[in-house]
């Protein structure tokens, strides 16, 4: 896969020029934005699958599932039913100092959009998700050319895993294959990059096998196109036992998937970023890559809520930045414009952490 060239050579070179120069900063939490909205099951069908009589989806368009579906809840699907609400999330991002701008397409697999019967709309999520945050990056870029912004095209972890049982009484049964999971990061990835993404994102990885799966669906489909894109890698620690759920280190994570050649590594979600700076500190003292890191706002109040205020999550993630543990950072769940613009203000006068030499990146 490193062989070929890239897809975008100028954008790459763009964005490893930033890497050099500064700690870069993703933007922060999709849903918690959405949720503010309110919206309700209307709001979310629009008008392309508004209501018939009987609460299905009718024939605005030709594939709807004939039995009905809820679809309150699906946020990728509001790229396609509310993209000026998506567009507004992406422009607040920006304007709140974010560099990179992730794709509202963290569920947008066959896999994933099958619990809402709209597996049919796999590629066009991701399609529409990849040419809003394009649309959004490419306008800020021209308010200001000397700091390019990036799209970040999202292929979220599925909503199976193929390392674990979801049968306690049947721990060999599998609900999903490599190949099936391999066939929809495919699909997914194929749309993000007609869409216009800079860089692929495997994220929110609770089980590596699932992200084996997608960094093999993007080698062949690079082969297939005979050039590649550059590919972030960031898994998730899902308590603080400091593993992920299918029960590997930090360390055993990134030796699981450095065969891949990333442009960086590192983890999201689940912890608030006190929680995951060992996680992160691990990774800083061994990766030949970028190190990245998005935490949630501290872990979920017994509401689901996250109580973390920008303040107190800036002055955490200062102490990252300046032990030079960061290449790029930003936020997830919980995470708001104000938590973005306070983390980018707290690492500002910090420089990236510092790649190791080719020698060191040898012994690894």
């Amino acid at each position: 896969m490193s062989t070929l060239p890239w897809l975008h050579p100028d954008r790459v070179a763009l964005l490893e020029q930033a890497l050099r120069q500064r700690i870069l900063i993703l933007d922060g939490g999709m849903g918690t934005m959405l949720q503010a909205h309110e919206l309700d099951e209307e709001g979310f069908r629009g008008a392309r699958f508004e209501h018939g009589h009987d609460g299905h989806a009718q024939v605005h368009d030709n594939h709807a599932h004939p039995g009905g579906c809820d679809l309150k809840g699906n946020n990728d699907l509001l790229s396609l039913t509310k993209p000026e609400i998506i567009r507004g999330v992406h422009d607040a991002y920006l304007e709140a100092g974010a560099d990179l701008i992730e794709t509202n397409t963290f569920n947008s697999t066959r896999i994933s959009q099958s619990d809402y019967k709209l597996q049919h709309l796999a590629h066009e999520l991701n399609l529409a998700g990849a040419r809003l945050a394009r649309a959004a990056c490419d306008a800020m870029t021209a308010k200001t050319p000397e700091k390019p912004r990036f799209v970040i095209g999202v292929l979220g972890p599925t909503s199976r895993t193929a390392s674990l049982s979801p049968d306690v009484n049947d721990p060999g049964f599998r609900n999903v294959t490599f190949e099936e999971l391999a066939e929809n990061y495919s699909e997914s990835a194929d749309g993000l990059i007609e869409g216009g993404a800079d860089v692929l994102m495997v994220e929110t990885i609770f089980d590596t096998l699932n992200a084996k799966a997608a960094l093999f669906a993007l080698s062949e489909l690079f082969h297939r196109r005979g050039a590649r894109m550059p590919v972030m890698i960031s898994g998730t620690i899902t308590d603080r036992s400091g593993r992920t759920l299918s029960g590997q280190t930090a360390e055993a994570f990134y030796y699981s998937v450095r065969h891949a050649r990333p442009l960086s590594v590192g983890f999201n979600c689940a912890l608030g970023a006190e929680d995951l700076r060992p996680h992160v500190q691990t990774l800083a003292n061994l990766a030949e890559t970028y190190v990245s890191t998005h935490p949630n706002a501290g872990l979920p109040n017994a509401f689901g809520e996250y109580d973390e205020t920008p303040e107190h999550m800036a002055s955490v993630i200062g102490g990252f930045a300046r032990d030079g543990l960061l290449n790029l950072v930003g936020g997830c769940c919980g995470t708001t414009p104000a938590h973005i613009r306070a983390i980018a203000e707290a690492v500002h006068n910090f420089a990236p952490r510092v790649l190791p030499s080719a020698d060191q990146a040898e012994a690894a």
